[in-house]
């Protein structure tokens, strides 16, 4: 592990340079890495960890969607590709990449096959942190193990395929083997993380509820539509107040705090451009930072797991969601968008 120093804060991470590819497989070359699940993290960490030369199978429902897609990604049924207990029993690593709510649902069916030695390993904090109300409670004898990829298991694949590697945070809640540190690393490294940052499965669940309702989806849409909704309450154009809004954001400004910060973005913009930045960004930050307060603490007591099981479980929950997804998808601003993004110079 190497010792970085954020902002003054020293902490351990585990990086390419010191756990290497060809670590990673020595460590886990005899294992079997059983992914079950394969929706929104599944596929990118199945193909990334096939393509780095791990022994990898999937387990997913038969029949279904996802079965067709792993099976179109190249997964083999009867050699690499079974139902979920049957890739749960072959399986001496068990990713549990299902949502959150089908990890409540299939638990049952899974918890036979976590005999002695094996590791069970998720990519969210979720089911272990709010056991009391998951049910989800690993037997003593198993590693207990996370990695938790910053980003979409689209965004891994991509990165991955680019050269790149995406960010990840690791944790450890039970060493029955007393090899889970290095087994978790290793799995750090095989899916395509760039750098491995240690946490614990609450901090993990915590900061990615709070960062999911907050910048990374729903305080960035809510302060989207809410700037574009003025612009064009005040005569701008959908054109107008979208580029405004979005595309210049995106496009321009975000690539910009990506490659060097913020200060290094606001040192590449205008005059006027800074000094409006600067001066808005305390009222901003004011009027933001107790609606950030207030989600933590609903985080943190249980509500905003307990919404998402409730929700979830319910039978008619994709009905409601598909519902909900078709108003945001035919807002005006996002069919905007789609036009705009049809006319960018790489789509001409």
């Amino acid at each position: 592990m190497a010792e970085m120093n954020f902002g003054g804060v020293v902490e351990q991470v585990a990086t390419r340079d010191e756990f290497p590819l060809e670590k990673a497989r020595e460590v886990l070359k005899d294992e079997t890495i059983a992914v079950i699940g394969y929706g929104v993290q599944g596929p990118g960490q199945a193909l990334n960890l096939r393509d780095n030369g791990f022994n990898v199978i999937i387990g997913q429902r038969k029949g279904g969607k996802t079965w067709e897609k792993a099976i179109a990604d190249g997964w083999v049924p009867g050699e690499t590709l079974f139902d979920i207990e049957e890739a749960a029993e072959k399986g001496t690593i068990i990713q549990y990449l299902l949502s959150d709510a089908a990890q409540i649902e299939v638990w049952p069916r899974l918890k036979p096959y976590l005999t002695a030695g094996k590791a069970l390993y998720f990519s969210h904090g979720f089911g272990i942190t709010y056991k009391e109300r998951t049910g989800i409670v690993p037997p003593a004898d198993v590693d207990v193990i996370l990695v938790a990829p910053k980003g979409s298991g689209t965004s891994l694949r991509r990165m991955f395929l680019e050269g790149r590697g995406l960010n990840s945070s690791y944790a450890i809640f039970q060493d029955a083997t007393g090899r889970a540190k290095e087994r978790v690393v290793a799995l750090g490294i095989g899916v395509g993380s760039g750098y491995l940052f240690e946490t614990d499965f609450k901090r993990e669940v915590y900061s990615d509820l709070t960062g999911e309702r907050g910048t990374l989806m729903g305080a960035i849409q809510g302060i989207l539509l809410a700037q574009y909704e003025v612009l064009r309450e005040n005569g701008h154009s959908p054109s107008e107040a979208f580029n405004e809004t979005v595309e210049e954001l995106t496009q321009s400004l975000m690539p910009l705090f990506a490659e060097n910060g913020m200060d290094w973005m606001y040192a590449n913009c205008s005059t006027t451009a800074q000094r409006g930045a600067l001066d808005w960004m305390g009222p901003f930050h004011d009027a933001t930072k107790p609606v950030f307060q207030k989600l933590y603490s609903e985080v943190a007591n249980g509500n905003e797991a307990q919404r998402s099981i409730d929700t979830n479980s319910q039978p008619d929950y994709r009905e409601k969601l598909e519902v909900e997804l078709k108003a945001l998808r035919e807002s005006e601003m996002w069919r905007t968008g789609e036009v705009v993004r049809k006319l960018r110079p790489e789509n001409n």
